[in-house]
Order: structure tokens, then C-alpha cells, then sequence
């Protein structure tokens, strides 16, 4: 006996096979209407890197407060200036595949084309435009950028 039908001969019958016409239901993405108040002041929302507790970033969406009324004021924050090896990996990351999409190069390449090298050197100079969103466990966010970071 095989382990997707009764024989082990053959394919088998075509009982269970997709049939496009008995589709009825299609999915359609939800897009977001201009001026939702999710993004940020400048229109920054994508160049946010997420980091913390993930269950409290899930848990922040669902609140009755808006996302921005949860972020800590910069001259309250609590969390050290440093950047953990796994925020620079996300950004690193991050950056070297804008890099890779023909994104703008912000520090001189002098050769370079390897574009995980390009965000290496565009983090030692602290020119990479991303930021670090670091969530608490009650559901508030600080914001740090890359500038700001120690590394």
C-alpha cells in the first residue's frame, strides 16, 4: 500500500482532482485605503525593522489603543542603545536585498558589488536609512535608527 492511495500500481483514480470550474470564491488582498493612520508622520512605515517580542507586536495590533499611541517618547526609552547581533543580521539583511532590487546606494562602492558588503559598509558609516522597532512585552515600541545604534 502506498501512501497516497488504496494501490501501488498506477496514479490511481481522478476522484480527487482539481476542477477550476468548481472554483467560486476568490481571494482579494485587503488594500489599504490612503490615510488609515498606520503609517508614520514622513511615510516611513517600510523602513521599519521589527524586533522584540513578537507576541507583543501581534498583541499591540489588536489593543484598543492606535499603534502610534504606543510608542515610547525617544527621551523615555528604556532598552539599551546597543544593537543585538540579530537586529544587525535583520538589518544587514534587509538592506543587502534593497541593495540587490537596484535600490540607491548611499556610501561610495570603490569596486564593490556584492551588495551584502555595500550594507556592511553602509552600516560602519551609519548611513542606512532603516529603523528599529523594538517591542515590549505590555505592547509599547521604541524606535531607534541605525544612526542611533551602537554597534
Amino acid at each position: 500500500m502506498s501512501d497516497f492511495g488504496d494501490d501501488d500500481v498506477g496514479g490511481g483514480g481522478d476522484d480527487n482532482v482539481f476542477d477550476e470550474d468548481e472554483v467560486t470564491e476568490f481571494y482579494e488582498p485587503e488594500v489599504p485605503e490612503e490615510g488609515d493612520g498606520d503609517e508614520l508622520e514622513n511615510g516611513d512605515e517600510d523602513n521599519i525593522v521589527v524586533s522584540g517580542d513578537p507576541s507583543a507586536a501581534a498583541n499591540a495590533q489588536r489593543d484598543q489603543l492606535s499603534v502610534k499611541d504606543k510608542k515610547i517618547p525617544d527621551s523615555e526609552r528604556n532598552t539599551t542603545p546597543y544593537m543585538t547581533k540579530y537586529e544587525r543580521a535583520r538589518i544587514l539583511g534587509t538592506r543587502a536585498l534593497q541593495i540587490s532590487m537596484n535600490a540607491p546606494v548611499l556610501v561610495d562602492l570603490e569596486g564593490e558589488t556584492d551588495p551584502l558588503q555595500i550594507a556592511i559598509k553602509e552600516l560602519r558609516e551609519k548611513k542606512i536609512p532603516l529603523i528599529v522597532r523594538r517591542y515590549m512585552p505590555d505592547g509599547y515600541y521604541e524606535d531607534w535608527t541605525c544612526e542611533e545604534l551602537l554597534q
